[in-house]
């Protein structure tokens, strides 16, 4: 493939399908590749009710679908890949991808993240087998059993109150003394009689023959331990950004997400980011949306800057 884009986006998720619905509607020669096996987080969750205008909420899988068809509305070009290389060419950015050489004179990176594992011995070994990173997707497998949480934050304490619709018996673990959840998830959680907590305390194991049975927690203030009977182990300690493949062009912090600058840009030119997978405060799809259209917005002018079609030039 020997045509070069005005941009491809990599990553379908809401970051993504922004930049993509601005880079259309510019008429930019834009194509958003999105992954063909990780789809976007938000896709799996039950219920977003923080997104402006959707008073009564609504699936992320419905979110995903109204910006995906907006943007195709727009004409704009979707394909099914896994990008697994970016590379600076002789006048491009080169991307590897389903076996083709993908070129285009800027890029935004729109990946997300992925789960953070709790690195525990039986975590691996009982994936699919009861540890599960997706309360949606595996929630109505545990109905009528006792299951765990593992954390304290938003994700998890909205994850521990869906399963509340199935499980008999739903306790969250968190290393610290209180949620770090919104006041009202918190006070939701607090408020259900399916759930309890187990603060101050770590997991250091999850066991098991064929499937989860129970967890050896630790407690973090005296370092005394305890077996939990649990037949399902969700874990929502955080996430990994999905940066691997651009590792070697753009600096990350230490924590691998992309810095960038207000309006999106990364340390390579022509290299633009948006959403989770770049450094930043808040991790919403809100924010999410802004950046992609933001980095959509630096990328046309870059392009025009490099055609010589600046506005006003």
């Amino acid at each position: 493939m020997n045509e070069i884009h005005d941009v491809i986006i990599v990553g379908g998720g809401p970051a993504g399908l922004s930049a993509g619905i601005y880079a259309a509607r510019a008429r930019m020669k834009a194509l958003l590749i999105r992954s063909a096996f990780q789809p976007s987080l938000i896709t799996v969750t039950d219920d977003v009710e923080n997104y402006p205008g959707f008073p009564q909420g609504l699936s992320g899988f419905e979110l995903i679908d109204q910006l995906t068809r907006q943007a195709e509305r727009f004409d704009l070009e979707i394909m099914d890949a896994d990008v697994e290389k970016l590379v600076r060419g002789e006048d491009c950015w080169e991307l590897t991808a389903a076996g083709q050489t993908l070129k285009s004179l800027s890029v935004i990176v729109a990946t997300g993240a992925r789960p953070r594992e709790l690195a525990v011995p039986g975590e691996r070994e009982l994936t699919g087998r009861g540890v599960s990173y997706c309360a949606t997707c595996d929630g109505p497998f545990y109905r009528g059993k006792d299951v765990v949480v593992v954390g304290g934050g938003d994700t998890a304490v909205q994850e521990a109150l869906f399963l509340t619709k199935f499980a008999s018996r739903v306790t969250v673990i968190h290393r610290r003394e209180r949620l770090r959840a919104t006041g009202i998830l918190s006070e939701r959680a607090r408020q259900n009689d399916r759930i309890s907590f187990e603060f101050n305390s770590v997991v250091e194991a999850i066991e098991g023959e064929q499937g989860v049975e129970r967890l050896r927690l630790k407690n973090v203030l005296d370092g005394s331990t305890k077996q939990l009977a649990a037949e399902g182990a969700f874990i929502f300690v955080g996430y990994n950004p999905a940066t691997d493949f651009a590792a070697e062009v753009v600096d990350l912090d230490k924590l691998n997400y992309i810095i960038t600058d207000d309006e999106m840009r990364t340390s390579a030119e022509g290299v633009f980011a948006a959403g989770d997978c770049r450094r930043k405060l808040l991790r919403q799809v809100v924010t999410a949306c802004g950046d992609g259209a933001t980095a959509a917005v630096a990328a046309e002018h870059y392009v025009n800057a490099l055609k010589g079609q600046t506005y006003g030039a």
